[in-house]
């Protein structure tokens, strides 16, 4: 494991933000969705998640979650992602995602 500086850390946009659309992602070649997240005075921005094995767009849309969105826009296929969400691998690949506890307003940041 690489050792980073607490400066590499605060570099690191890791913010909170709502999840207000879900829609299949059919053209990725893992199941995804395509999610639109609203990050508060951040804006809304476009991210492709591959969390299909443990969540329904219905019970995604209005769950908070962590997104780094400082990241610069990255196509996949003909879908541009414009944040990560975060969450982790399982053995099984499966992924959880990474929520707060409890809700918060969107766009704070990850301490």
């Amino acid at each position: 494991m690489e050792k980073i500086t607490w400066d590499d850390f605060e570099k690191i946009e890791l913010r909170v933000g709502t999840i207000i659309e879900v829609q299949e992602f059919s053209e990725a070649r893992k199941p995804a969705y395509k999610l639109k997240v609203d990050f508060g005075p951040f804006g809304i921005k476009k991210s492709s998640a591959q969390i299909t094995h443990l969540y329904t767009p219905k019970e995604l849309v209005g769950k908070q979650v962590i997104g780094v969105i400082n990241f610069p826009p990255k196509q996949i296929g003909p879908f541009k992602s414009e944040c990560l969400i975060t969450g982790f691998i399982q053995e099984d690949g499966k992924v959880v995602l990474a929520v707060p506890d409890k809700p918060v307003e969107n766009g704070l940041k990850l301490a």
